[in-house]
């Protein structure tokens, strides 16, 4: 059975990846293709497991608030790299 903080994750995860889906309808400036969709569904999905490990393992507070920063913005920063390549790395065709 899947537990009611799986299914939040999910459901944020489809409704994030609805954002580029519907504005591709109506603008050219987005041009996602599959392969976009589906590293993207990873790094979100990735993201909210790791963070629901933390919420279920951890038992300080601050830990918790600690650990769950730094996924988020290591999730950024992947981000960010895909996107516009600030580290100038080969994943992103630089």
């Amino acid at each position: 059975m899947i537990n009611k903080r799986l299914k939040i994750i999910l459901f944020i995860v489809f409704g994030i990846l609805l954002v580029p889906l519907i504005a591709m309808q109506f603008t050219t400036e987005v041009n996602w293709g599959i392969e976009d969709f589906a590293l993207m569904a990873v790094l979100l999905l990735g993201t909210g497991l790791l963070i629901e490990v933390v919420l279920r393992q951890v038992q300080s507070k601050g830990n918790r608030i600690l650990l769950c920063s730094l996924i988020i913005i290591a999730l950024f920063l992947v981000w960010a790299e895909l996107a516009v390549g600030i580290f100038g790395s080969p994943f992103a065709g630089s």
